[in-house]
């Protein structure tokens, strides 16, 4: 891939930017931001590094989405970070304005890229994102299950204290407090975890993964997580460059799938060349339908208030 744009020079998205270089997915990583010099700086202070890590992908930092033109690619970091107290659907209004511009922005200088949006509240994100860009459901996809994924497998792990690559799992549903993990479909090497884990410790696993972002958010008080949420961007991003036609857990555009419609919604997806190639329907058990049916009711309401 030619170039690859990071929009916000946040710790999200600078982290992003460096995690891109570093793996060299594109020859060109561009990091824009609307504050003056805060790309620059980060985008020089990461290109410095390829001498010592070993790669050549040039990072450029600009305030101009003219340097993005043509991107094939693109993640949408931009927006307020949330603050202690704080909900998703506080960030609502600043945060459409914001990638509300974005879209705009990418529609005028690269628009047939691929955009994976990570701004909250993320579904609504995704939807302002394709509305305004116009894009097909292909090139519109939300970063929020293969994070939520990631925590949910990381507390397992924790608590049998067996390796994180051992856990299969998948969490669906919108990126908040009404996220679904699949715990019929969660495995050990197979094994299923309700044979390992008693009932009562799975239950205290699926509520912390939900308020995971809020943890994090309650230690560090002045921000919020980006570790995560950039390794779980550019485990999306390396998936469409090399088209891996990875099954992972992502924000989609629904048309029909889980009796769902016109909605955005992490759902299993197959990611290649094309963007979202493939939203995959798998049986759920009545409990998780149910929640998933929650999940999508929460997303609507916050949908319905955004004003195009």
């Amino acid at each position: 891939m030619n170039t690859i744009t990071v929009v916000g020079a946040g710790n999200v998205g600078a982290t992003t930017a460096q995690r891109l270089a570093e793996k060299e997915l594109a020859r060109r990583v561009v990091l824009i931001d609307v504050v003056e010099g805060v790309p620059q700086g980060k985008g020089l202070d990461q290109w410095e590094t390829a001498p010592i890590e070993g790669f050549d992908t040039r990072v450029i930092g600009t305030n101009r989405y003219d340097e993005a033109e043509d991107s094939e690619l693109f993640v949408v970091t931009a927006g307020i970070a949330r603050k202690p107290g704080m909900s998703r659907e506080d960030l609502l209004n600043t945060n459409v304005n914001i990638v509300k511009s974005v879209a705009q922005e990418i529609r005028r200088v690269s628009p047939k890229a691929v955009v994976i949006v990570v701004s909250n509240p993320l579904d609504t994100m995704c939807y302002v994102m394709k509305e305004v860009l116009g894009a097909p459901r292909e090139r519109v996809i939300g970063m929020a299950g293969v994070l939520d994924t990631a925590r949910y497998r990381s507390f397992i792990a924790e608590a049998l204290d067996v390796s994180v690559e051992d856990i299969q799992a998948m969490v669906l549903g919108g990126h908040g407090d009404t996220m679904v993990p699949l715990v019929s479909y969660t495995t050990v090497s197979g094994i299923p975890v309700t044979q390992l884990l008693p009932q009562e410790d799975l239950e205290k696993i699926v509520d912390r993964t939900r308020n995971g972002g809020a943890e994090i958010v309650s230690f560090l008080k002045t921000g919020s997580a980006y570790y995560a949420p950039s390794a779980a961007a550019v485990q999306m991003v390396e998936a469409i460059v090399k088209d891996k036609k990875r099954v992972l857990p992502a924000a989609a555009w629904l048309q029909g799938e889980y009796g769902l419609r016109d909605i955005f919604l992490g759902v299993p997806c197959k990611l290649g060349a094309k963007g979202l190639e493939e939203v995959l329907e798998v049986d759920l058990t009545s409990r998780e339908r149910i929640a998933l049916g929650r999940s999508a009711d929460a997303v609507r309401e916050t949908i319905a208030q955004v004003r195009l």
